[in-house]
């Protein structure tokens, strides 16, 4: 699968089988994703041969086809600074009779739409890549399955994870840089450089004020895991500042907040495909990694632990993230496989798990065991809601899961069949 340009170590993703899939279907894939999740690092992988634009993009801008030239599969890596390139990328394979396997494309950022760009629709099959999981970390112990869950398949298991463990991973994040045991380095600094190279480069670039977008995602960071208003980002963001900032040129940083994979959206779910809540309700906000909520609010592991409230809203952001990437990887996942649930009558389910297929999981997240009573309520109320009515024949969730920090085994409640699942037991 790999082949000699893998960096050397090169610690295996999860999506890898994705991206294997994908250039036996396609003639391109393009691995997208925030900066420095390791797009670049797989695309080696999987590469014969390798041009990096963002080292000599004045030459790519000239002449965009001298970034074609390599041994298939070959690699583009940041093809968005010179956008042509993807409809040549496009043409080639079209002139190659959609040979499968040609190129692998990786971009931190989507550019500006393009009429005359093409979608790259059966040409380039697109895989999303996050930063690391716990299962890719190794703090997963890999033993409960969510694909396992999905068929019926578990057995109960020990948790060895602690409260602290999780806010050092939660600070830390799922950087590859990072994970490196045999190297110290200092996270806080990787990840405020991070948001420099954001806010003070990329923002810019794209006519936006860095002040401006940093203030925005400081709000957004209090408002994680909300469907916080325009209104209520505008008010947060224009504190001490004589100009207030309009809900259009908020929604104009969150669109290149999520151009530029930093921000991600949870849509909300019901059971009928047709639904008008599906559109209707607003979309709750995650970062891509769980530290920059962290790192925007100022907190280290210590303080993170004696902030409850906001511990529990970063521990829910680390368990999207990592939900996010094991709901991919599921055999009929679509491109989006996770919602969330909330109705008029107050009831909010924190994940909904949807497949192609029509089969359905409800997940609730809590830190710790104490709100797992609480947690399964919401669950049952779901459950009765979701199944009440016969003719609307809503079909019942392959189960039903509790996702917490500390918990002393994964394992299924007699009573009700529910899952309760510590974070460090699951895995894809």
């Amino acid at each position: 699968m790999y082949t000699k340009l893998k960096p050397a170590g090169y610690i295996p993703r999860l999506l890898d089988s994705l991206v294997s899939n994908r250039l036996q279907q396609f003639g391109a894939v393009e691995i997208c994703g925030t900066r420095w999740c390791g797009k670049s690092w797989t695309a080696s992988a999987f590469a014969k041969s390798i041009v990096r634009v963002d080292e000599n993009t004045a030459l790519y801008i000239e002449d965009p086809e001298l970034a074609l030239i390599g041994e298939t599969p070959h690699t583009i890596d940041e093809w968005q600074d010179v956008p042509s390139i993807w409809n040549i990328v496009r043409h080639r394979i079209d002139d190659m009779a959609n040979s499968a396997g040609q190129f692998i494309l990786t971009g931190s950022s989507t550019p500006p739409k393009d009429e005359a760009r093409h979608s790259g629709a059966g040409r380039i099959g697109r895989v999303r890549m996050r930063t690391m999981t716990m299962t890719e970390t190794e703090e997963s112990n890999k033993s409960v399955s969510l694909a396992g869950l999905f068929q019926g398949e578990f057995e109960p298991q020990k948790s060895n994870m602690g409260l602290e463990d999780i806010a050092r991973i939660i600070c830390r994040g799922g950087w590859p840089a990072l994970q490196n045991k045999n190297r110290c380095v200092d996270s806080k600094y990787v990840i405020e450089d991070y948001l420099d190279v954001l806010f003070d480069i990329s923002l810019r670039k794209a006519g936006k004020d860095s002040t401006t977008a940093r203030r925005i995602a400081k709000s957004l960071a209090r408002n994680l895991g909300t469907s916080a208003t325009l209104k209520t980002i505008a008010n947060d963001a224009a504190m001490g500042e004589q100009r207030a900032l309009t809900e259009e040129t908020i929604s104009s940083y969150l669109t290149e907040f999520s151009m530029n994979y930093f921000l991600d959206e949870l849509h909300g779910w019901d059971a009928p495909v047709k639904a008008k809540s599906r559109v209707r309700t607003k979309p709750k906000r995650y970062f891509d990694d769980p530290s920059l909520g962290a790192a925007l609010l100022s907190l280290n592991p210590n303080r993170l632990l004696e902030e409850g409230q906001v511990f529990g809203v970063l521990f829910e952001s680390l368990c999207i993230h990592d939900l996010w990437v094991y709901a991919s990887l599921l055999p009929e996942a679509s491109a989006r496989p996770l919602y969330y649930y909330s109705d008029s009558d107050g009831l909010e389910v924190d994940v909904i798990i949807e497949l192609r297929d029509g089969r359905w999981a409800a997940i609730e997240i809590k830190l710790g065991e104490s709100k797992v009573d609480e947690a399964t309520k919401n669950l049952q109320r779901l459950r009765a809601k979701i199944t009440a009515n016969p003719a609307a024949r809503n079909s019942e969730p392959e189960f039903m899961a509790i996702l917490v920090g500390k918990g002393e085994y994964a394992r299924q409640r007699k009573e009700d069949g529910i899952y309760v699942i510590p974070i460090d037991t699951l895995t894809a």
